[in-house]
């Protein structure tokens, strides 16, 4: 038995509906923010500078200034000085397993020494310069590359 025009056009808007109804729940479960992470930097330590491979961000006033490769200056940053991590565990067996980490050089408002952490962008790992790791959520993961220029 065939199917007419109007039940193959119904069966598919049934299955238009039903994927949007899937991607909207994908997107409501891995957009989301975890409940454990917390803003790395706040208002009594704010983000001033940012260096690795590189590229710099330097907060100079209330605007952000980046190297000139920098296409999305202001996101980058924007990304970086609202980052929001969760502590985790790192054993060692696992961080023997981990890409070559990037360098990042960050200066705080109020101290003195910037400090060197270490990021891995293909996990979302940070390791502090007091070796603690913090893992950041996935959904924040793309805004904190950069996108460089070819010139």
């Amino acid at each position: 038995m065939a199917l007419s025009r109007k039940k193959w056009n119904n069966i598919l808007i049934i299955a238009c509906v039903f994927m949007v109804a899937v991607l909207t729940f994908i997107d409501s479960k891995t957009n989301k923010v975890p409940d454990d992470a917390h803003a790395l930097f706040d208002e009594s330590n704010q983000l001033t500078q940012l260096q690795f491979n590189g590229i710099w961000l330097n907060k100079s006033a209330s605007q952000w200034r980046c190297d000139d490769s920098v296409l999305n200056c202001q996101p980058l940053a924007t990304a970086w000085s609202k980052l929001m991590v969760s502590a985790v565990q790192m054993p060692a067996n696992e961080i023997q397993l981990l890409t070559a980490p990037v360098t990042l050089t960050i200066a705080i408002n109020h101290q003195q020494q910037a400090q060197h952490w270490q990021y891995y962008p293909a996990e979302g790992l940070l390791q502090s310069a007091s070796s603690n790791w913090y893992q950041i959520p996935p959904s924040l993961r793309s805004e904190l590359a950069p996108i460089i220029s070819t010139q």
